[in-house]
C-alpha cells in the first residue's frame, strides 16, 4: 500500500479525533510533550483521571453489548469479543472524502436482527448490563459535581488594584484615602506619597549581598517581569499588569524583584488612560518599597494631571516636589522619553502652575568632532554626492512595492528547481499535503486558544506569563508563523534552542510591523520617505547637497526611539512555547509512515538528543515520513521572511542604533550572539555624534542599487537543474550523494572490518549532509536572483562589534562565494572612459590568478595574448576551450570576459557603460596594519606599503624563509626536513601566514598545514602528521624573523588582554561586563589582538567608504577588497591610500595604552586587596605603560605604493 494512501476522511479527522466532549487520542507510548512540557501519560488532573475511568467502563458496557448481539446470531458458532474504540478510524478511503464516519452499530427491530432466545447467558447480560448503566449513571453525577467544585478555580481571579504596604504609616494613610477621609482628598495623598521615603534595605545593598549566581538569576527574572508589564500595555492589559505589580509587591520575597524602571511602566499607562486612583496607589508602592521617584516617574504624574484638567495648586506641589528631589523640569522635553502627545499633556498641565513656562527649543544637531572626519563632514568644501539612476516616480512606485511586500512579512519566491512530472503520485501527494495542513491550522487555533486561557489563568495569579506575548499577534498571524516554521524545518531537524530564538525573533518583528500600521506610523513613513527621495533621484535636487541621514533628520522631528528588541529570556521562553504547541497540535496519520498500521494519530515533531562538542542539546526533528510525503510534493514555491529578501527601495538611513535599513521590520545596527546585549546598550549610551561615521558609512553602502548578471544566472541554472557542478561550486543534487553500503555483514565478520563500514557509513552520511546544506543554500540564492532578475534592489548593512559591515538579507549579497559574486552588477553603470577597458582587463587577469607577481603592466599585455580565449570564453563558455574554468575564481572571470568582450565590441570602447565591479585588494592587509602601527620598514616592504616595480608575495617570502630553515636542518640530518624536500610550497603555508595575524594559535595553524599537505596526491601521507608539526614551527619562526616588529605588537596585545581578563574583566573596549560574568582568560587574549586589528581594517573601510561618496564614487566593500567602477579605480585607489595614512598617522597604540589604563587601572577596587592582588596590579599597569617602540618607516611612501591595493 503506498505511503501516500493514508485513509478516508482526511479532511474531517480533526472533528473525529477531537470531537466535542470525546478525549484525546492518546499519542504513541514513549512521546513527551516536550522537554519542557509534562508527560502526555502521567500528568493529567484529577479529573482527567476520573473521566478517563468512566470513557473505560462506556466501552467496556459497549463490549458487553457487542457480545450479546453475536450471542444473539443464530449462525454463530464462536464468540471473539474485541476492544471497540471510541473513534475509529477507516480502514480505506481517499482525502477528498467528506469526512470520518463512525461503525455503524446494528440496530433492534431491524430485519437483519433475531429474537434472543432465553437462556442463562442472556440474563447474565441484562443483569451486567443494568448494573453497569447504574454505576455509570453514578459515575456521570459525581463527575458533573466535581466539576462544579472545581468550576471556580478555572474561572480567572479578580484583578487587586489596591495594593498592601509594608510600611504601617504609609498603608494607614493609604486606608484613610481608601476610604474617602475628607481630611485627606487624594491630590494631598499625591503630595504625601512623594514626599515620605521609609528607610529600609536599598536595592545596591541587596545586590552587593547576592552571590554571583544569584546575580545572574535576579536579573534574568527582572528582564521577564518588565518585559511583561510593558507587553501588557502593549495589548490594552493595564489592570492585568497592575494586578501582577501589586502582588509582587505584596510579598517581601517577590518585592526584591521590582525595580523603578517597572513602577513607571505602570504608572505611564495610568496616566496614558487619566486614571489618577490607580496612579496614586503606584506611587504609593513606589515609597513603600523606598525608591525615589526618577523623571519619568514626575513625567508621568503631570500627564495625568494635563489630561485630568487638575487645578494649579495640585500641579504646582507635584513640581516643587520635583525640584526638591534635584530633577530639572526642561529636561522632561529634552530627554526623549516621551511621545508628542504626551509631551502635549505635560505641557499643558505645567502652564497652569506656571503660564510663562516654554518648552526648551530643539536643541541644534550634534557635529562630529572626530579629527579623522572633519573633511566629510566639512561644509565649506564641495562635495559631489551621487544619485541613483533612477526618477522620482520610479523610486516612489518602488517604495510602495517594499512597504507592501513588509506589511504582509513574508515573500514567495518560485523554487529553480527542475519542476517535476506531475504524476499521478505528485498529485497525490500535495493533495494529501493540503488536506493536512488545513487540519494542523485548525488544531494550532485551538491549541493556542486552550494555551491562551491556561496562561491567562496563571497572570491573574500575580505570576508574569507568556499571555499579553500570544495576545500581540492574531490567532492567523501566529498559526501561519508556526506553519512556516514547520515549512522550513530541515530533515535533519535543528536545534531547539535555535528555531525558539528564530520563532522570538519572527514573532517581535511581525509585531512591530503590526503596531506601526495601526498607530499611523505608515502613513507619517509614507510622507516622510516620499520627500527624502528627491535627494537620491536622478531627475530631482535639493536646495542643499547633504548625507541621506542629514537630510533625513532635517526632514522632520527626531523619531521616537524604536521598539526595544525583548530579552533573550522572553524570546527563548516565547520560542519554546510556540514550538511546543507545533510538536503537541501537529499529527499526521501513522499509515503515512507504516502503510497498512493502526490507523492512529502520531506527532510530525518529536525532541531528540544530539552531541555537539561534547555538549548534549536538544533537537526538534521532523518525522521521516512528513519529510518524504514534503519531497514527494516537490511544491513549486519558497518562503521567506521580508528581512532575508533584498530591498526593492533605497533602505532609510541609519539615524539611530534603532532606526534604520528596512521601511518597518526592526534591525539592530549591530549584530551580535546571543545572551550578549552589551554591546547594544553601549551604543544606545553614545553620544549620536560619536556614531555618525559608522551610521552614514553604513547607509552609503546600502544605497548602492543592484541588478542580477541573466547572462552568468542562466549558465548556472542550467548546470544546477542537471547535475551540478562541484569544481565550479554547483552543488549537485541529493541523488549524486554518496551511497552508504548496503547489506547486513555475515557472521563472524572481523572487528576491523565492521569498523571500517562504519566509518565509511559515517562518511557517507556527513558528506550527504553537507551536500544537502549546499544545494539548499545554492537554492535559495539562484531562487531570489530568478526571483529579482529584471529589477533593481538594494541590500541594507549592518555591523558587528569591531565595526565590520555586512549586508542584511542573508541569501543573495556580494558577501558570498565566487558564485554569488558573479551572479551581481552594479544597477548604475558609468562609461569606461579613456583607462577604464585597462582596468577591467587588469582585473580579469587578477581573478584567474596568473600573474599574481608580475607587474600591472605585465597584467594587461598578457590579456591582450589571451583576448582570443576570453572571446571564446564569452561567445562559448560552456562549449568553447573553456579558458576561463581554470581561473582562481571563474565565474567572476567568465562574467569579467563577457563585459571585455562587449566593451571591445563597441564602437567606442571609451563611451561603453560598464556595469561590473572591478576590485582592488589589500596585500595580507592585516600585516599592512601591524607594519604601520609598528613602524616596521622590513615587514613594510614585504606586504607591499613600499613602493616597488614588482608586487611582493608574502607568502611566497615565508616559504622561501621556511625553505632556508629546511635545508639547515636536512643538512644536520634531521628526517622530517629531508622528507620535505620539494613540497615547502607558497600554497602550503598561505593561509597559516595569512591568519597568523589573525590569532591562528599553532595548534590551529598545524591544522591548516596538514589539510593543504593532504591535497597533494604525490606527498606521502603518512608524513602528514609529522610534517605539519614541523612546518608550523619553522613558519611562526620565519614570521619572527620577518616581522619583529609586528609580533612584538602582538605579545603586547595579547599580554594586556591576559592579565586584564585575570584580574576579573573584559578587554574588549567596546563591551561592558556583567558582574555575573566572569570573563575567559584563554578566550580574551587569543581574541583582542585579531579583534583589534579587525577595527583597524574596518576603520579605514569607513574612511574610504565615506570620501569616496563625497567625492561622487559608487563604493562598497567585501571587508578588505574595494569595489568600484572600472572608470573610478584610480579616484579610488587614491583614497584608500590617503584614509590608510591619515588612520596610521594617529599615535594609536599610546592611546590605546592610555584607555586601558584609565579603564583598568585608576579606579581602586571597593575591598582590600590581598598581596597577590596587588602584585597583579601593578604588573598590569607596568604592562600596559609600555608601549612597543616603533621603527623609522615613513608612512607618506604608501600614497606612492601601486601594489598597496591591487
Amino acid at each position: 500500500m503506498s505511503a501516500l494512501r493514508w485513509g478516508r476522511g482526511a479532511a474531517g479527522l480533526g472533528r473525529v479525533l477531537r470531537g466535542p466532549g470525546s478525549p484525546a487520542v492518546p499519542a504513541e507510548e514513549g512521546t513527551r510533550g516536550g522537554i519542557w512540557g509534562p508527560r502526555r501519560s502521567s500528568s493529567a488532573s484529577l479529573c482527567e483521571q476520573a473521566r478517563r475511568k468512566d470513557w473505560g467502563r462506556a466501552e467496556l458496557l459497549e463490549v458487553l453489548q457487542a457480545g450479546g448481539r453475536q450471542l444473539q446470531a443464530e449462525s454463530v458458532s464462536e464468540v471473539t469479543v474485541k476492544r471497540v474504540d471510541v473513534a475509529r478510524l477507516p480502514e480505506c478511503g481517499g482525502v477528498g472524502d467528506s469526512g470520518l464516519q463512525p461503525p455503524r452499530k446494528s440496530q433492534a427491530g431491524t430485519k437483519d436482527s433475531v429474537q434472543a432466545p432465553c437462556g442463562r447467558w442472556a440474563e447474565k447480560l441484562d443483569k451486567e448490563k443494568q448494573v453497569l448503566q447504574k454505576r455509570k449513571q453514578r459515575l456521570e453525577a459525581k463527575l458533573q459535581a466535581q466539576a462544579q467544585q472545581q468550576a471556580p478555580r478555572l474561572q480567572p481571579r479578580p484583578l487587586r488594584v489596591e495594593p498592601r504596604l509594608l510600611n504601617g504609616q504609609l498603608a494607614r494613610g493609604l486606608q484613610r484615602w481608601a476610604l474617602g477621609a475628607p481630611e485627606s482628598p487624594w491630590e494631598r495623598q499625591l503630595a504625601q506619597a512623594l514626599q515620605e521615603a521609609p528607610q529600609k534595605l536599598s536595592q545596591d545593598e541587596e545586590w552587593a549581598s547576592a552571590t554571583r549566581e544569584g546575580k545572574a538569576r535576579l536579573t534574568g527574572r527582572q528582564q521577564k517581569l518588565l518585559a511583561f508589564l510593558e507587553c501588557c500595555l502593549m495589548t490594552g492589559q493595564l489592570r492585568l499588569a497592575h494586578h501582577v505589580l501589586v502582588t509582587h509587591h505584596s510579598r517581601p520575597r517577590k518585592q526584591r524583584l521590582l525595580t523603578l524602571a517597572m513602577y513607571n511602566t505602570v504608572l505611564l499607562g495610568w496616566a496614558r488612560e487619566g486614571s489618577f486612583r490607580e496612579l496614586v496607589y503606584v506611587f504609593f508602592m513606589v515609597k513603600d518599597a523606598g525608591l525615589s521617584p526618577d523623571l519619568l516617574s514626575y513625567a508621568a504624574a503631570l500627564q495625568c494631571m494635563g489630561r485630568l484638567d487638575q487645578d494649579a495648586s495640585t500641579i504646582r506641589r507635584c513640581l516643587d516636589q520635583m525640584a526638591r528631589d534635584g530633577l530639572q523640569l526642561p529636561e522632561l522635553f529634552t530627554a526623549g522619553i516621551l511621545s508628542e502627545e504626551e509631551q502635549a499633556m505635560v505641557l499643558k498641565a505645567v502652564v497652569k502652575a506656571e503660564p510663562t513656562f516654554s518648552p526648551p527649543p530643539r536643541p541644534p544637531p550634534q557635529a562630529n568632532t572626530s579629527a579623522l572626519l572633519s573633511e566629510v563632514y566639512a561644509k565649506d568644501s564641495p562635495a559631489s554626492y551621487p544619485k541613483l539612476p533612477l526618477p522620482l516616480e520610479t523610486l516612489q512606485g518602488l517604495f510602495q512595492q517594499q512597504l507592501h511586500a513588509e506589511l504582509a512579512t513574508s515573500v514567495s519566491v518560485e523554487s529553480v528547481e527542475k519542476a517535476p512530472s506531475l504524476t499521478k503520485e505528485v498529485l497525490q501527494a500535495r493533495k494529501t499535503l493540503k488536506a493536512l495542513r488545513v487540519q494542523w491550522e485548525a488544531a494550532l487555533r485551538r491549541k493556542l486558544q486552550e494555551t491562551k486561557a491556561s496562561l491567562a489563568r496563571e497572570a491573574h495569579e500575580g505570576r508574569p506569563t507568556l499571555y499579553p506575548y500570544l495576545c500581540l499577534l492574531g490567532e492567523r498571524e501566529l498559526v501561519q508563523l508556526l506553519m512556516q516554521a514547520l515549512q522550513t524545518l530541515p530533515a535533519q531537524g535543528e536545534s531547539l534552542i535555535s528555531l525558539a530564538h528564530e520563532l522570538g525573533l519572527r514573532a517581535f518583528k511581525r509585531h512591530t510591523v503590526q503596531r506601526k500600521r495601526l498607530t499611523k506610523q505608515v502613513r507619517a513613513l509614507e510622507q516622510r520617505y516620499s520627500q527624502y527621495l528627491h535627494l537620491l533621484a536622478s531627475d530631482t535636487q535639493v536646495a542643499v547637497p547633504c548625507l541621506p541621514r542629514q537630510y533625513w533628520e532635517m526632514l522632520g522631528t527626531p523619531e521616537a526611539p524604536g521598539e526595544r528588541p525583548w530579552p533573550l529570556p522572553v524570546l527563548l521562553h516565547l520560542g519554546k512555547q510556540l514550538a511546543e504547541m507545533l510538536v503537541q497540535a501537529v499529527q499526521m496519520p501513522r499509515s503515512l509512515a507504516a502503510p497498512g498500521g493502526a490507523c492512529k494519530l502520531i506527532p510530525v515533531l518529536y525532541h531528540v538528543y544530539s552531541f555537539r562538542s561534547y555538549r548534549q542539546i536538544g533537537i526538534l526533528k521532523p518525522h521521516p515520513a512528513y519529510t518524504q510525503l514534503l519531497a514527494a510534493a516537490r511544491e513549486p514555491t519558497l518562503t521567506f521572511e521580508t528581512t532575508d529578501v533584498p530591498m526593492l527601495c533605497p533602505p532609510l538611513p541609519w539615524s539611530s542604533p534603532l532606526s534604520g535599513a528596512f521601511l518597518l521590520s526592526p534591525t539592530k545596527l549591530m549584530r551580535a550572539g546571543e545572551g550578549t546585549p552589551q554591546h547594544q546598550q553601549l551604543l544606545e549610551r553614545c553620544r549620536p555624534a560619536e556614531l555618525h561615521g559608522a551610521l552614514d558609512t553604513l547607509t552609503q553602502l546600502g544605497n548602492c542599487a543592484w541588478r542580477v548578471n541573466g547572462q552568468v544566472l542562466d549558465l548556472v541554472l542550467a548546470l544546477f537543474r542537471d547535475k551540478g557542478c562541484a569544481r565550479l561550486g554547483v552543488p549537485p543534487p541529493p541523488s549524486e550523494a554518496p551511497r552508504p553500503p548496503s547489506g547486513r555483514l555475515p557472521p563472524g565478520t572481523p572487528p576491523a572490518r565492521k569498523a571500517e563500514v562504519r566509518r565509511e557509513l559515517a562518511r557517507c552520511l556527513k558528506v550527504a549532509r553537507e551536500m544537502h546544506s549546499l544545494r539548499a543554500d545554492a537554492l535559495y540564492r539562484l531562487s531570489l536572483a530568478q526571483h529579482l532578475r529584471q529589477r533593481v534592489f538594494w541590500l541594507p548593512h549592518n555591523m558587528d562589534f569591531r565595526g565590520r559591515t555586512y549586508p542584511c538579507p542573508p541569501h543573495l549579497n556580494h558577501l558570498g562565494s565566487d558564485l554569488a559574486r558573479a551572479l551581481l552588477e552594479f544597477a548604475e553603470g558609468r562609461p569606461l572612459g579613456p583607462q577604464g577597458l585597462d582596468w577591467l582587463k587588469i582585473h580579469l587577469i587578477n581573478l584567474t590568478g596568473l600573474k599574481k607577481r608580475e607587474s600591472l603592466q605585465a597584467r594587461l599585455a598578457f590579456a591582450n595574448e589571451v583576448m582570443d580565449d576570453i572571446l571564446d570564453s564569452a561567445d562559448r563558455p560552456m562549449t568553447g576551450r573553456k579558458w576561463w574554468m581554470e581561473a582562481d575564481e571563474p565565474w567572476q572571470t567568465l562574467a569579467c570576459c563577457m563585459e571585455v568582450a562587449r566593451a571591445m565590441r563597441s564602437p567606442d570602447p571609451t563611451a561603453y557603460v560598464s556595469h561590473l565591479p572591478v576590485h582592488q585588494d589589500g596585500s595580507c592587509n592585516g600585516l599592512q596594519h601591524y607594519a604601520a602601527l609598528g613602524r616596521d620598514s622590513v615587514g613594510a616592504a614585504s606586504v607591499n606599503l613600499l613602493p616597488s616595480d614588482l608586487p611582493q608575495d608574502v607568502y611566497s617570502g615565508v616559504a622561501a624563509q621556511v625553505e632556508l630553515f629546511r635545508q639547515q636542518d636536512a643538512a644536520q640530518g634531521v628526517r622530517v626536513a629531508q622528507e620535505l624536500e620539494g613540497f615547502v610550497r607558497r600554497k602550503v603555508v598561505k593561509q597559516t601566514v595569512m591568519t597568523v595575524v589573525y590569532g591562528v594559535t599553532r595548534y590551529g595553524g598545524r591544522l591548516q598545514i596538514e589539510k593543504r599537505l593532504r591535497e597533494l596526491s604525490d606527498f606521502p601521507q603518512e608524513l602528514v602528521w609529522e610534517t605539519s608539526h614541523y612546518l608550523v614551527r619553522q613558519v611562526f619562526n620565519s614570521l619572527q624573523e620577518m616581522f619583529a616588529g609586528t609580533r612584538a605588537i602582538q605579545r603586547w596585545l595579547t599580554e594586556s588582554a591576559r592579565l586584564i581578563a585575570h584580574s576579573g574583566s573584559a578587554v574588549d573596549p567596546t563591551t561592558t561586563t556583567p558582574s555575573s560574568w566572569k570573563p575567559n582568560t584563554l578566550k580574551q587574549k587569543n581574541g583582542f589582538p585579531p579583534n583589534f586589528i579587525h577595527s583597524l581594517d574596518s576603520s579605514h573601510m569607513m574612511l574610504t567608504a565615506l570620501h569616496c561618496y563625497r567625492r561622487g564614487l559608487t563604493f562598497v566593500s567585501v571587508h578588505d577588497c574595494f569595489w568600484t567602477h572600472a572608470a573610478d579605480v584610480a579616484v579610488m585607489n587614491q583614497v584608500c591610500r590617503e584614509q590608510f595614512v591619515r588612520l596610521h598617522s594617529r599615535p594609536i597604540l599610546q592611546d590605546l595604552s592610555k584607555f586601558l589604563v584609565k579603564r583598568f587601572c585608576t579606579h581602586p577596587s571597593p575591598n582590600p586587596q590581598r598581596l597577590s592582588q596587588r602584585i597583579q596590579a601593578t604588573k598590569l599597569l607596568e604592562t600596559l605603560l609600555s608601549v612597543p617602540e616603533t621603527g623609522t618607516f615613513d608612512l607618506e611612501q604608501v600614497k606612492r605604493s601601486t601594489y598597496f591595493f591591487s
